[in-house]
């Protein structure tokens, strides 16, 4: 047996100043696309902006449902319609931002696997890297890819 280390590297910011001003702007779209968040079970808001290499920017939000199965992140819902509205445009940056009862969370959340998995098939797609903004209260975590987030991806050359 061989025992194999995997490791991530991500980027830690104390508050949102530290920022650019295209990833703080990032980041106030996609709390405004929280507290849009159709979430009445969980009352867990996430919101998402996307930059897309045409320049525009697309949000999303959680959408909840009673049969939980049938509900969709916050990510995939952001990604799925700039794939829709945008099929030739690579996705460069995404910020992510929840609240719960109204108020941003502390640390910041990361995708959830299946998120992870599309994301990693549309970096695949364009062979881009996405850079990945993740927010919080007392942090901002920055991951320069989708794939940094989801080591031992499965994708395409899998199945070659």
């Amino acid at each position: 047996m061989k025992k194999i280390d995997i490791t991530t590297k991500i980027e830690k910011y104390d508050n949102i100043s530290e920022l650019p001003e295209q990833e703080q702007q990032l980041i106030n779209l996609a709390r405004e696309a929280a507290e849009k968040s159709y979430s009445p079970y969980s009352k867990f808001k996430v919101g998402v902006a996307l930059l897309l290499s045409n320049d525009k920017i697309v949000t999303g939000n959680n959408q909840e449902n009673a049969a939980y199965p049938s509900g969709l992140c916050a990510e995939r819902t952001a990604i799925y319609y700039a794939n829709a509205q945008y099929p030739d445009a690579a996705i460069l940056k995404m910020a992510v931002s929840a609240t719960h009862q109204g108020l941003i969370i502390e640390n910041p959340i990361s995708p959830c696997g299946a998120c992870r998995q599309v994301m990693i098939e549309t970096e695949t797609r364009f062979k881009t890297n996405i850079k990945t903004i993740l927010d919080g209260e007392k942090a901002i975590y920055i991951s320069k890819s989708a794939a940094n987030l989801l080591p031992l991806s499965f994708t395409q050359s899998d199945l070659d």
